[in-house]
């Protein structure tokens, strides 16, 4: 037999202790600020319906689809994002669920696309919704929680040049201009998708892909001048007060005003977000430090999605932050936590025929709280002492036979200065 590949499949990862602690550091301050703000936590299959994901507006996502039929000829796929899954719980549950709903979820999501720096083919991702809202508040929020994350695991975003920014625009601005073109709305959502390619593919390839959908390479242009607009006055020569969307970026500054994170927000409408299914307000985070200037999370709003798959239309907003673009950021900048292993305690037999009393020992402490191992390898008491220190361990109890046989246990601290001392067995109603 050959020996199998030991790496794992390309685009994906191995986490060894070490790296799962990290990923359960990021995991316990997302749930942490999630909770703070008074979301739940939600989860769905992994193994999905391809259906959810399939859709005619051409969205990357529906190409980079790990999908097969599973041995009951069903289309299936595994999860290249949450959100369809929540609306399709959303549907299931109908008038039952009292809105307004907030979740949150920690979701692993598989595409098929080219790994580069800070993207792979999985990836976790928190996700934030708030589902039954048509106000601009709950995007405000939204925001302000990941400012919140942000802040939590290390990134500046106070004073003259914070760490990260939000760039947000509104879909409707877009759509309009698209509808103005006499595209209907499915070439419309189309062309949104190809836009938030521009900075991939060059404005040569994008032109061409445009005048496909039947945008001519003057509108194509007119289109790409409206891209570079930046700021609310640049914005408000160009529409009438009361355009939706104009209106909607207003309300949203002077809520982000109140949650303290208005500094951080600069209204670009380049930003397009590329799932078809966003219909208002969109943003993206971007890393504003070091190399990786590139977006560590997005959202949106997407009130018609629920619509889309067959159901009532349900007002919803979230945001999808991943794991890989937030680690990078944070090891370039010199941020990642010192997270090493932490044992309270080890005890160590220094006879097999002590193993027993060892066990017993042990259970004690854990019982107690204590994280504790039991060493039953019967070394060198040195390797003993150096393996217990280098896995973090505050203590080691140490069973000799002569200890034992007064009734004792050596309890020696470890560390910068070892002490040792005798502990009575019968101390943890054991002898």
């Amino acid at each position: 037999m050959s020996r199998i590949d030991l790496e794992p499949v390309k685009g994906t990862r191995d986490f060894y202790p070490e790296d799962l602690r990290f990923r359960s550091w990021l995991f316990g301050h997302m749930r942490a600020v999630a909770t703070a703000f008074g979301y739940e936590e939600y989860d769905a299959c992994v193994l999905e319906h391809a259906a959810l994901y399939i859709r005619k507006a051409g969205d990357e996502v529906t190409r980079q689809l790990y999908e097969f039929m599973d041995k009951g000829g069903r289309h299936v796929a595994l999860r290249p994002e949450l959100t369809p899954s929540l609306a399709r719980m959303v549907m299931a549950r109908g008038a039952a669920l009292a809105l307004p709903l907030r979740w949150f979820a920690i979701p692993q999501c598989f595409r098929y696309e080219e790994t580069q720096r800070g993207r792979k083919r999985e990836h976790f991702q928190w996700n934030m919704d708030v589902i039954g809202l048509a106000s601009v508040a709950a995007e405000a929020e939204l925001m302000a929680a990941q400012a919140e994350l942000c802040r939590r695991v290390g990134l500046r975003l106070d004073g003259p040049e914070p760490e990260a920014l939000w760039r947000v625009s509104d879909r409707r601005l877009l759509a309009d201009a698209l509808a103005g073109l006499g595209l209907d709305e499915e070439r419309a959502a189309a062309v949104c998708v190809l836009i938030d390619k521009r900075g991939k593919i060059g404005d040569e390839e994008l032109l061409a892909a445009l005048g496909e959908l039947g945008v001519d390479r003057e509108a194509s242009r007119r289109l790409f001048a409206l891209l570079e607009v930046r700021g609310l006055e640049q914005l408000g020569a160009l529409l009438p007060a009361e355009h939706p969307g104009l209106r909607a970026l207003r309300e949203l500054l002077a809520l982000a005003e109140s949650h303290g994170i208005a500094h951080l927000i600069r209204i670009d409408l380049s930003v397009v977000r590329g799932l078809s299914y966003y219909t208002g307000i969109v943003w993206e985070v971007f890393a504003a430090a070091g190399t990786f200037r590139r977006a560590i999370a997005g959202g949106g709003r997407y009130d018609r999605l629920c619509a889309q798959l067959g159901g009532e239309a349900v007002p919803m907003a979230g945001f999808g932050f991943g794991d890989i673009p937030i680690q990078e950021v944070l090891a370039e900048l010199g941020r990642l936590p010192p997270l090493p292993r932490t044992l309270d305690a080890v005890v160590y037999p220094m006879d097999g025929a002590l193993i027993p009393l060892a066990n017993r020992l042990a259970a004690r402490l854990r019982a107690q709280g204590q994280s504790v191992a039991v060493d039953y390898t019967l070394r060198r008491f040195k390797h003993v002492v150096q393996r217990a220190e280098s896995d973090g361990a505050q203590a080691l109890y140490i069973l000799g036979s002569d200890e034992v046989a007064r009734g004792v246990c050596k309890r020696r601290r470890l560390g910068g200065a070892r002490q040792e001392d005798d502990i009575p067995l019968a101390a943890f109603g054991i002898a």
